[in-house]
């Protein structure tokens, strides 16, 4: 115990002795002075006493606190000093104060006090939020960093070890791939076993050898279809190499005039197996959804996409066509009602295919009706031809009349498109659970996931000759009037610029058949014709042209003029027709305050990749996009994209 609690202790003892000799003395005065005067002067003596040892109290207490206190101290910087973590405090200039002794081990100097902070720390610079936490990586090491900038200092914490064993985790994460040959049964087609044989024993040798290289588990599971197992350290590699196996593959077999291209899903990130599962699924779908000779890749939210450098392979058989009206058929006639719905600002292809569909329905005896928002002024003269049709005018609706239509058995039918955020009324498609796309452009990453039936051919020329090909199977007699047919023509005539681009047998098989139903060819170039007006327009913006790369027509409409997207796309046709042009791009400020870009390719470039990496998407020869900003900050992105993909996958070449 000590010292001074002792002298406490008797401290207490003196008080009751005190207080025990005063009543003695009361009770000894009373009876004799002299003995009452005696035990005074022993109350006087134990007084002192008290006193004295009150004082010796203090002066030993005082001692031990400033003792304790200066071992506490010794011990507290004792601990700082030895302290996992580092402690730095720095002032308003953000100049090292103070520190402990481990952030002298991180930075490897004695004391960094008396300098800037963001010399060591150079993450802290981009922010300056309190607890708001950070990475650095100093001497090997990765350090967190917790900023309180309010109270001036900052914590240091060594989580290598951490780093590592998550960096690890992540790494050695399942990824799960399918490798996929698009047209080997078009390809094999009067092929005898011998040159099959070859020509799988040569696409075989490639996959395997491509397995190999970057340790993929690789196994068959039918004669054109292969299953890889990997983790994300060889997915990385394979997307660093931008899946060299599509260019392998395909120059092999072009020898022989009959050229194979395959399509490849990967996806990672999932550490449910099923999910999984129908993660690299989805990723084919979007791979052969896309035209196919090109791999896509699904990491978490990311998606990318690589390949995609040769146009689409018109398929020729018809069997899917019949099998799609078929089950378009069935959910018509199990339907209350059946909406149509076309892109936001329609252009003929989406009118033509709408009103395609909508006799689909008529013919089943289904209540049917297209929801309009907006009329194109590219369609306007197709729109009073249609108006001349008080039957078929009434079938056009609003998005709110559309809405007091729908129910939950409503059939929403989308065609030439295949994003929510681009059909006339997204909402729409939250009011029913039965969902049918028509579409042929590229898939893209957005995607309405819960359709019942997805019509999607990229090689067609349009979604007029799709649902041209549905209407023939969908009936035994259809039987079309000469608005009908000649509005399904005008939209297959209009993409693919009157049969000069994306064209194939099917297509003018399309076109026969309506010709046979009374389409009016005559009536389709009457809406079809310009105004002087806009062709003098067009005129200005095709005179700002610029070559670039030797290959590439680049003309840029003037900042302070608006410009209709109908005209951007015209002016990118029209420079597609210069010599020595490979494909076209036309910039200009659109009416609603967006900068519009339409991209036009002969097929040597696939300009829907470039559009993508701008926002937009689209074909390979035919693409757009919409963006924020200026004219001139848009075409200097542009040029800036063409060089990135051309650096990466040889756009030029």
């Amino acid at each position: 115990m000590p010292k001074f609690l002792v002298q406490r202790w008797h401290g207490m003892h003196i008080v009751w002795a005190l207080v025990l000799i005063f009543i003695l003395t009361v009770a000894l005065a009373s009876y004799q002075w002299l003995l009452g005067l005696l035990g005074l002067m022993l109350g006087g003596v134990v007084a002192v006493y008290g006193i004295l040892a009150e004082k010796a109290f203090r002066k030993d207490l005082n001692e031990y606190v400033l003792t304790l206190t200066h071992r506490i101290k010794n011990v507290g910087n004792e601990v700082i000093g030895q302290l996992p973590f580092g402690i730095i405090l720095f002032n308003e200039e953000k100049e090292i104060q103070w520190h402990n002794a481990f952030v002298a081990t991180v930075v490897g100097k004695t004391t960094i006090v008396g300098e800037p902070l963001g010399t060591y720390f150079p993450a802290l610079s981009h922010t300056f939020k309190d607890r708001e936490t950070s990475e650095a990586s100093i001497g090997g090491r990765v350090y967190e960093l917790l900023l309180r900038p309010n109270e001036r200092f900052l914590y240091i914490r060594d989580i290598t070890d951490r780093w590592t064993l998550k960096k690890k985790y992540d790494e050695e994460k399942l990824a799960l791939g399918i490798v996929m040959m698009d047209n080997l049964e078009e390809v094999a087609q009067g092929m005898d076993e011998q040159q099959r044989a070859l020509m799988l024993s040569k696409v075989t040798g490639e996959i395997n050898e491509w397995s190999q290289k970057y340790g993929l588990f690789l196994r068959r599971l039918s004669s054109d279809r292969y299953m890889v197992i990997t983790n994300q350290i060889a997915l990385k590699s394979l997307e660093q190499s931008r899946f060299e196996l599509l260019d392998d593959v395909r120059e092999i077999t072009i020898e022989q005039k009959l050229p194979m291209t395959l399509s490849i899903g990967f996806a990672s990130g999932s550490d449910n197996a099923i999910e999984l599962g129908h993660l690299v699924q989805g990723s084919l779908d979007i791979a052969l959804g896309r035209g196919g000779d090109q791999a896509v890749v699904k990491v978490g939210q990311r998606q990318s996409f690589y390949g995609g450098k040769s146009n689409a392979v018109e398929k020729r058989t018809r069997v899917r066509a019949r099998v799609i009206s078929h089950a378009l058929r069935d959910l018509i006639k199990e339907s209350d009602n059946v909406i149509i719905m076309g892109h936001k600002m329609p252009d003929m292809d989406a009118i033509g295919a709408s009103i395609g569909v909508l006799k689909a329905a008529q013919l089943y005896g289904k209540d049917a009706y297209i929801v309009l928002e907006g009329i194109n002024p590219a369609i306007q003269r197709m729109m009073d031809m249609l108006k001349e049709d008080e039957k078929l005018t009434k079938k056009f609706i609003s998005p709110e009349h559309a809405f007091g239509l729908m129910t939950k058995r409503s059939l929403a039918i989308v065609v030439d498109t295949h994003r929510a955020t681009m059909v006339a009324e997204p909402r729409l498609l939250q009011a029913t659970e039965r969902i049918v796309i028509v579409d042929h452009h590229r898939r893209s990453e957005e995607f309405i996931d819960d359709a019942v039936l997805v019509y999607m051919e990229p090689y067609a020329s349009s979604t007029c000759e799709l649902v041209t090909e549905l209407l023939q199977y969908i009936h035994e007699r259809v039987v079309l009037d000469v608005r009908e047919a000649t509005a399904l023509l005008a939209g297959i005539t209009v993409d693919t610029k009157s049969f000069a681009f994306r064209t194939g047998s099917r297509t003018f098989e399309a076109a026969s058949f309506l010709r046979r139903n009374g389409a009016d060819s005559v009536l389709i170039q009457r809406m079809l014709k310009e105004d002087l007006e806009e062709y003098i327009r067009k005129a200005e913006i095709i005179r700002n042209a610029e070559t670039y790369r030797d290959c590439i027509a680049i003309a840029v409409a003037d900042a302070g003029k608006q410009v209709p997207q109908l005209l951007i796309a015209q002016s990118a046709d029209t420079l597609l027709n210069m010599t020595g042009i490979k494909a076209s791009f036309v910039i200009g400020m659109r009416p609603d305050g967006n900068v519009g870009v339409s991209a036009r390719s002969l097929g040597h470039i696939n300009v829907q990749i470039v559009m993508e990496r701008l926002g937009g998407g689209g074909h390979f020869t035919n693409a757009a996009a919409q963006l924020q900003g200026s004219v001139g900050e848009v075409a200097l992105k542009l040029k800036q994209v063409l060089n990135e993909i051309d650096k990466e996958e040889g756009l030029f070449e």
